[in-house]
């Protein structure tokens, strides 16, 4: 049965290029619900950082671990985390090393990773970090539907390249405790129908999918990017999913 949890800390964390202010829109309708809600930018996103072209996986899920204990996060009040896109590698790997921090994760257009996987294996490890390709490039390996027309210049504006360790580095876990924490799965760009099958038939990129123990299934048809194509029904559909435990 589904129980309602009162509000928990929710945690948004976006893909490659990526930072805070990618969840700008989502977070003023959830915090309108008055949600415990925040969004972080991960270790080599911030354009602050000198040594951001350094920072690598274990970095992020550093940061991760050190957001949790800032925010009050135990095994008695654990996280509802938001993971979008290329976000899937560190939070593969919190899921990994502290399931019993997170009361649920909620996947946006992704998905758990496999072991032993990386994003970009084959990058050549003198490329420091990957820039955000052009829109013609991005439009072939994922969907711009739904952006409006002032969004791919505010996306290039203020994308951060993203670091070459981390696109290299590969995932690895061990602990299979990661499959039992709750998990919600944000379809968008690939209706559910289409990605479980791809899960049933052991297709790399969703065979996680396949193992998972605890698993709600939701459809937001949309492009990859749904906290700028749908931000308000991307907000109400983690408000939910975040009340719930079990």
């Amino acid at each position: 049965m589904t129980t309602i949890a009162s509000s928990p800390t929710i945690i948004l964390i976006a893909g490659h290029w990526l930072g805070a202010w990618a969840w700008d829109d989502v977070l003023e309708h959830l915090k309108a619900d008055h949600s415990r809600a925040t969004a972080m930018t991960l270790p080599g996103l911030d354009a602050d950082d000198p040594e951001r072209a350094a920072r690598t996986l274990d970095d992020q899920v550093a940061a991760v671990v050190g957001l949790f204990a800032r925010l009050g996060v135990s095994g008695e009040q654990p996280a509802v985390i938001v993971a979008h896109s290329g976000a899937n590698a560190p939070v593969s790997l919190v899921l990994d090393r502290h399931p019993e921090l997170v009361q649920r994760v909620v996947w946006g257009d992704s998905g758990p990773m496999a072991t032993g996987s990386a994003f970009a294996p084959d990058l050549p490890e003198e490329v420091d970090e990957l820039p955000l390709p052009s829109f013609d490039v991005l439009g072939q390996q994922a969907s711009l539907d739904g952006l409006s027309a002032d969004v791919p210049d505010r996306f290039r504006a203020r994308a951060i390249p993203e670091p070459g360790s981390v696109l290299r580095q590969p995932v690895e876990l061990t602990n299979d405790a990661r499959n039992g924490v709750p998990t919600t799965l944000v379809c968008c760009s690939i209706p559910s129908v289409q990605m479980l099958e791809m899960a049933r038939e052991g297709r790399p990129m969703f065979a996680e999918v396949a193992k998972l123990q605890n698993v709600n299934v939701i459809d937001l048809a949309t492009g990859h990017w749904p906290m700028w194509s749908r931000p308000r029904d991307l907000a109400e559909l983690i408000q939910s999913e975040a009340s719930r435990i079990g």
